[in-house]
């Protein structure tokens, strides 16, 4: 695996917090929505694609497709192994800005429902890892590897804006420098997309890679592992050549029209109490309360996956030794990977 940190094969899940807290929170969260929106009297609403721990069912692509017949966006779709593809697509999310870009969502979520998605954008950024280094084909190791050769074979997107981006170590594994970017744009290329987002291999130290066409890569490529520090600034150069090739070319016009959509909402009686005092006291008193439930959310959960990382790690040492170490000399660290390239793990000294 390319990105970094790594991750462990096996899904933790998700904890339970306790039935008053979890009431609490779901409580404190519609309050403060329909505050806020009696607040503003008026607001826009833009459907979107729910988080990506939602797996999509047929209904729920039906309602997605039709929702937004009125104002198409950008979509972007990312497949992860380590988290970090995610983290890089959220970047990209930010830097467009929620008026254009929906998402990011994982592909695993819309797996069943690819064609139907899809078609409900104008334009699509693509992201990947790459952990099946050096294969002929499905080198991401994600989701993005169970449809290729499959659903997305009879799939209808051709002249689709599609830009790609993708993660991967150039030092450790500097000979196969994310492959799995290249096989994620011959996939749309072929299905009769317009490829955008080409950029200079220049500042980056890999020997070779998959991902390079012509004499640049393939899109946007990054490396959390030895440049991380240059993610954000990659990221903002990229999307700002996107908007100068035309990547919103068709959209904007939608946005204005969806803008213009006005829906309003009954506030729900939470209790006297509340009703009465300053509603900006109380907004901010209850935005206090939730910081604190989720903060206590996330300790739990970061709890509980570090138990499981150790675990797993234990179990891949004592069932399995033949693990092959790929040292980078840049960060220290020892990337071991098993012999199928289907697991890994990071020590802190040279093999």
């Amino acid at each position: 695996q390319q990105n970094c940190p790594p991750t462990y094969t096996q899904k933790s899940s998700l904890f339970q917090l306790s039935k008053s807290d979890t009431m609490r929170v779901v409580s404190l969260t519609l309050f403060l929505f329909f505050a806020v929106d009696q607040l503003v009297l008026t607001s826009s609403f833009t459907p979107c694609l729910r988080p990506s721990s939602h797996a999509y069912s047929q209904s729920d692509a039906a309602g997605f497709t039709a929702l937004h017949m009125a104002g198409k966006k950008v979509g972007i779709f990312f497949g992860t192994s380590t988290g970090s593809t995610e983290e890089a697509a959220h970047l990209i999310a930010e830097e467009f800005g929620s008026e254009v870009a929906e998402g990011p969502f994982e592909i695993d979520d819309i797996t069943g429902n690819v064609a139907s998605v899809f078609n409900s954008y104008d334009s699509l950024i693509v992201g990947t890892p790459t952990w099946n280094t050096g294969a002929d084909t499905e080198r991401s190791g994600t989701g993005w590897d169970e449809i290729y050769y499959g659903e997305m074979e009879n799939i209808d997107i051709t002249g689709k804006k599609v830009a790609v981006f993708g993660l991967g170590d150039q030092i450790s594994y500097g000979e196969n420098y994310a492959d799995a970017s290249g096989e994620l744009h011959d996939v749309f290329e072929k299905l009769g997309c317009k490829i955008m987002g080409y950029t200079s291999q220049e500042g980056y130290e890999h020997d070779a890679s998959k991902a390079v066409r012509g004499d640049k890569f393939c899109g946007m490529l990054l490396d959390a592992v030895n440049q991380d520090e240059m993610s954000s600034g990659r990221v903002k150069q990229w999307v700002g050549q996107l908007l100068e090739e035309g990547i919103l070319e068709d959209v904007k016009s939608d946005i204005a029209t969806n803008d213009a959509v006005e829906h309003k909402f009954v506030s729900p009686k939470v209790n006297d109490n509340v009703q009465e005092s300053n509603p900006s006291e109380v907004i901010a008193k209850l935005e206090k309360e939730n910081t604190e439930l989720m903060r206590r959310l996330e300790e739990k959960e970061l709890e509980e996956n570090s138990k499981l990382f150790e675990e797993n790690i234990n179990e891949q040492r004592n069932e399995n030794n033949l693990y092959t170490p790929h040292y980078n000399p840049k960060t220290g660290r020892t990337m071991w990977t098993s012999m199928d390239g289907k697991t890994s793990y990071f020590t802190n000294n040279v093999p």
